[in-house]
């Protein structure tokens, strides 16, 4: 009787919650929301984010909405790009929602007719700065932003000898000591190196090269080599170094005087999503307040207003950010991958 009693409170409780959540969702809110009930769960191919946080938006998404599932598959942004055209080649739809650091992927995808169009209710409580990244014609909207910056071991580098900007890292001091990641794989790096060649031309990758650097996958994988200090200073990401300083590891970022990286993610719903209801009420809630509570958690910026960084992290108001145009990204990106390869044999 005494477990019957329990199953019975918690299934109250989980009535009362479902309750809640109807009586708190407009109109437009509750038409999407009872469509989703009839389709699949909603799963979500994204690079936007580390696993936990991916993880954590889900379990927000299922909060928010009783009765819906949510699953994600965490990738670089290229292996969720390749296995999202496989899917549509295979006519074996997965994705209801693709969310991409590569913001190149988009016009490809628009270009062949692969994306769902669906202007969300809540691009009104976007950052004003970002609405300018997203698609004029409603395909793709930025549902996520983070920078990209200098990282270092501070067990083993002091504050004064971290370097400052992007072409300190080719000190030969670094030689054997700098860890980046690898554009055929990392939308972040894709487009730092954009930004790289844009800036100080190839030769700084040619000098680069000169002191040996490791060469990952993801950006988080510079975040590791720190960790392990197998790599002393790194081409980084601002979010997944301070969530790893928050763990109790030694690492610093630092706000290069060049620039730091502004990444702007955009996320879509494939034209042959299989829960294309549950996909925009997904899209919704990545624009919403609950889910940039988790995003700043894990020191991704907010795309909302109203939302304060974590601690430790710098609005984005007071940080010198620079970024390529989608058209230098989107024509840049296959161009570097070959000649990054060309340059590090790798």
């Amino acid at each position: 009787m005494k477990y019957l009693a329990k199953w019975i409170l918690a299934g109250a409780a989980a009535c009362m919650a479902s309750a809640t959540a109807l009586a708190q969702m407009q109109p437009w809110e509750k038409e999407l929301y009872d469509a989703a009930k009839k389709e699949k769960p909603v799963t979500v191919y994204t690079a936007h984010y580390n696993t936990e946080e991916a993880a954590a938006l889900c379990a927000a998404f299922e909060k928010k909405y009783p009765d819906l599932k949510c699953n994600f598959v965490r990738t670089t942004a290229q292996v969720a790009y390749q296995r999202l055209q496989q899917d549509i080649q295979a006519n074996a739809a997965v994705a209801s929602v693709f969310s991409s650091t590569d913001v190149s992927h988009y016009p490809d995808l628009k270009k062949k007719g692969l994306l769902l169009p669906y202007t969300p209710k809540n691009t009104a409580n976007m950052v004003d700065s970002l609405k300018g990244y997203n698609d004029k014609d409603g395909q793709y909207w930025v549902t996520a932003a983070a920078l990209m910056l200098l990282t270092y071991n501070n067990s083993v580098v002091s504050e004064k000898d971290a370097p400052k900007n992007w072409p300190d890292l080719l000190d030969p001091k670094w030689k054997g000591k700098v860890s980046i990641g690898h554009p055929a794989f990392s939308g972040y790096v894709g487009t730092w190196v954009v930004l790289m060649q844009k800036l100080y031309g190839w030769d700084y990758f040619t000098k680069l090269e000169k002191n040996q650097p490791q060469i990952g996958r993801s950006v988080n994988d510079t975040v590791t080599m720190l960790n392990s200090k197998e790599r002393l200073v790194a081409a980084g990401p601002e979010a997944t170094t301070l969530l790893s300083r928050d763990k109790g590891n030694p690492l610093s970022v630092v706000y290069p005087t060049d620039g730091a990286l502004l990444m702007v993610s955009p996320s879509a719903i494939p034209k042959n999503a299989p829960s294309p209801n549950a996909g925009k009420l997904y899209m919704e809630f990545l624009l919403s307040k609950e889910a940039a509570e988790v995003q700043v958690k894990s020191h991704s910026l907010a795309v909302v207003k109203g939302i304060a960084p974590a601690p430790g992290a710098k609005p984005l108001e007071q940080i010198k950010v620079v970024r390529p145009t989608e058209d230098e990204i989107t024509k840049g990106i296959p161009e570097v991958k070959e000649k990054f390869r060309d340059t590090f044999g790798i």
